[in-house]
């Protein structure tokens, strides 16, 4: 019989934006002074056990990947420290997009916050699933159980530019 360990633990604000296809949560193990490195395995096992196929860290720094590494999950390291880079916020869409129509993609910040929400929020309008900006900030705010503030807000914009390019 195995323990809860073996089964891991389901990552911190885990949610799925598309159902089984593209997910969200706070970097694996938390962060900051909450960072523990046992929760950090578990819920690596967990992500890896429930096939997740790739981690999209959003991170300014490379946290967790080595673990990621040898745990033997695809990660991909896109750090996202502000609202004002269009460029590598169209490299995280077009990551998401490019994966989550055949794998299980996770993407993850330090903590369910205003870039994360607003890269999910950008990802549904940048993608077509939603028409509209103020629309893909409801849907956002639902599934994420939190309201977008100001960065958020300005990433959306940031993505509805990139999807009329």
């Amino acid at each position: 019989m195995s323990g809860k360990w073996s089964e891991g633990i389901e990552p911190r604000g885990f949610r799925w934006i598309i159902t089984e296809r593209f997910g969200v949560c706070e970097r694996p193990g938390g962060y900051g002074a909450g960072h523990r490195r046992v929760r950090r395995l578990e819920e690596i096992i967990w992500l890896r056990r429930n096939e997740i196929s790739l981690i999209i860290s959003l991170t300014a720094i490379p946290y967790n990947l080595r673990d990621y590494h040898e745990q033997g999950l695809a990660y991909v390291h896109l750090p996202l420290s502000g609202a004002g880079d269009s460029r590598r916020l169209g490299e995280i869409l077009r990551t998401v997009h490019e994966n989550v129509a055949s794998e299980r993609v996770v993407l993850h910040h330090d903590s369910i916050g205003d870039r994360l929400s607003g890269v999910v929020a950008g990802y549904l309008l940048w993608s077509g699933l939603v028409d509209s900006g103020p629309e893909a900030i409801t849907i956002a705010e639902q599934l994420l159980e939190r309201e977008l503030g100001p960065t958020a807000r300005e990433l959306v914009a940031m993505a509805g530019e990139l999807r009329s390019s």
